[in-house]
């Protein structure tokens, strides 16, 4: 480690922390931002809201006793102090990258991360779990279970569903409210205007229209007079509300207290983690503290490759005429969005991730940012489509697991017309296990009407988006984390269900899926030129419905059939072909397991779905050895 993390080298464990004076705990904090900084400018990682949590992190280490007591973040992207003080400094450094340290709380790696987080919500019900368990078990040694949220956590039900139940079992656990006026876009929702109760009570409207005009009836400069009640209004809205919603929920509410503030956080907190009950500590903090860049654009910095430190700019080869598919997304759909004015966007807290700002900023009044709450987006959209509108929800592969209800019950089973555009749907890369989109097309392809498309290039999604928009049943659209590939050939316009042949043969074919098109043409061209035997290629496009008539003929002189998806083969798309065709089909695909972190060019690598892994796959298949994935 540097010569320059003079205390930060001392800290080999959080015990350590404890040897640390508490009026140098500030210079430890600047030396953890300092670290987190560099490390990510280098790997790219959640700085921002990281940055924000230094000094509570600390804080909470210094006054528990990790890992006998539990801390739990939700979502976990601020928990890179954490890491860095429970014995993972020296690999800090490999944050993110394949072989190194998780950018999550990862169970695996320290049992100071007593679970593998990364989705939004869950952090009360899982310290709610692990306090009712260490009850029941009546152990002497009793442990302390602290649950660290984002003020955007309490945008998702399942945050409110573990408080109202935490209260009413009145266990012994903590809850630290993190305020810093953003979850990933600016918060959303109706627990703001909760926050302005106190204003509209009638009592409290009476006695200030009662002061009104009193102060204008008797008292000179009167108006002055009512400008000082205003802003005591507003002090006292911000003193005893927030306290209010979670006492009325069985907790004691303590706060709020300034969260880069060490010198009161430490004693405070130490008081407080000695009383026993539901109790909520209330902090504010500043996303991006300490770096500048971070603090300006904290949604910039909230999920960020690679930068220069010196001025926050990111760090990239790409070409600047390449497009992601995200960003071919977000202009097609503004575009469609202009002619048509019944086309509504929707997204769960991740506007600029999903591309649809551009959307916002154009049509603010068809936008709807409903906060982290997938379920809440899924049902939403359903109301909007049965009055005539085409709704469509931008969400994360992985994200949009927890709506699978509402997609079967209150989209699929009362027909209405929703757009589910899929983003990150396959190997996302540096995030992980928790946001690794690799289950879509297994668990979507069950659902009752429901069309699965993937596009293969650039113009080819450009030509879905609008084919989806015209259907009138649900849609999902699912599309990686990468740069479009700009086809070369002629794009045949999108049929319902229909394949397109790219190239014949007669004894094998290879069937891809999406992104695993153009990777498929590229193994069967270095297979054609090693002198291989000539295989076909069919672009399926619709995981369902499926070309049963392309399929079922090419099956019927095919010695071989191949497919290849950027899914799990248990239950995905080739699952689906073997089904249709009642035969014997090769799957080359993801396994049914969780995929690590890693760069998803490495990933893809790894897992046989590079040009060179499909190459050796198919060369494996055509000796007749069965391939396992």
């Amino acid at each position: 480690m540097a010569n320059n993390y003079h205390l930060l080298n001392r800290i080999q464990s959080p015990r350590d922390i404890r040897q640390i004076p508490l009026e140098q705990l500030s210079v430890l904090a600047e030396e953890i931002r300092r670290r987190i900084i560099e490390a990510t400018a280098l790997c790219g990682g959640h700085l921002a809201s990281s940055l924000g949590a230094v000094e509570l992190t600390l804080a909470l280490h210094y006054c528990l006793d990790i890992p006998r007591d539990k801390m739990i973040f939700d979502v976990g992207h601020q928990c890179y102090a954490h890491k860095i003080l429970t014995g993972r400094n020296q690999y800090f450094s490999t944050l993110r990258q394949y072989g190194g340290i998780s950018g999550f709380p990862c169970c695996d790696e320290s049992p100071c991360d007593i679970f593998t987080t990364g989705h939004s919500s869950t952090a009360v019900s899982l310290a709610l779990g692990l306090a009712c368990a260490r009850d029941l078990m009546e152990e002497k040694d009793y442990f302390r279970v602290v649950a660290i949220i984002g003020d955007g956590s309490l945008s998702g039900g399942l945050c409110f569903e573990g408080l109202n139940n935490a209260g009413h079992l009145k266990k012994d656990i903590l809850v630290i409210l993190n305020t810093n006026e953003m979850s990933i876009a600016p918060n959303v929702g109706a627990l703001s205007t909760y926050l302005n109760k106190l204003i509209s009570m009638p009592i409290y409207n009476h006695f200030k229209n009662s002061l009104d005009s009193f102060v204008k009836s008797r008292l000179p400069k009167g108006s002055r007079i009512i400008k000082l009640a205003n802003k005591f209004e507003e002090g006292l809205k911000g003193l005893f509300v927030p306290g209010l919603l979670f006492e009325e929920m069985g907790f004691r509410y303590f706060g709020p207290f300034d969260g880069h503030n060490l010198a009161t956080l430490v004693p405070t907190l130490n008081n407080i983690v000695q009383i026993k009950g539901p109790r909520v500590v209330h902090v504010f903090t500043k996303k991006g503290k300490g770096y500048l860049p971070a603090e300006k654009e904290p949604v910039k910095f909230h999920s960020t490759g690679p930068f220069d430190i010196a001025t926050g700019k990111g760090v990239s080869t790409r070409s600047q005429t390449a497009r992601t598919y995200t960003e071919i997304f977000s202009e097609k759909l503004a575009e469609l969005a202009g002619k048509n004015e019944k086309i509504i966007a929707i997204s769960a807290a991740m506007p600029e991730g999903t591309g649809l700002d551009r959307f916002r900023d154009l049509f603010p009044k068809r936008f709807f940012d409903v906060g982290i709450a997938e379920e809440h987006a899924v049902c939403f959209s359903s109301g909007l489509a049965k009055q005539g509108f085409k709704p469509v929800v931008a969400i994360y592969s992985t994200f949009l697991q927890r709506a699978y209800d509402q997609i079967i019950e209150d989209v699929a089973l009362q027909k209405t017309e929703v757009l589910f555009a899929l983003d990150r749907a396959g190997i996302v890369g540096e995030d992980g296990f928790t946001h690794q989109g690799i289950f879509d097309i297994a668990f979507l392809r069950s659902v009752p009407d429901m069309v699965l498309m993937a596009p293969s290039s650039e113009k080819e999604f450009e030509l879905m988006i609008e084919f989806a928009l015209s259907l009138k049943q649900p849609v999902a659209l699912r599309y990686p984390k990468a740069i479009a590939p700009v086809s070369l050939r002629p794009v045949s316009p999108i049929q319902l269900g229909k394949a397109e042949l790219i190239q014949d043969a007669k004894d094998v074919f290879v069937i891809a899926l999406g992104s695993m098109v153009e990777p498929s043409m590229e193994a069967l061209e270095l297979l054609e030129k090693e002198g291989a035997m000539r295989v076909g290629l069919i672009n399926a496009r619709f995981a369902k419905p499926l070309d049963v008539s392309l399929l079922r003929g090419v099956a019927q002189r095919a010695t071989h059939i191949i497919t290849v998806e950027e899914g799990i083969s248990d239950g995905g798309f080739g699952s689906a072909v073997a089904d249709a065709l009642d035969r014997p089909v090769a799957r080359i695909g993801l396994p049914c397991e969780f995929i690590t972190h890693g760069s998803r060019a490495l990933l893809l690598e790894k897992y046989g779905l590079s040009r060179e892994g499909i190459a050796n796959a198919v060369r494996t298949i055509m000796k007749g050895t069965k391939i396992h994935r």
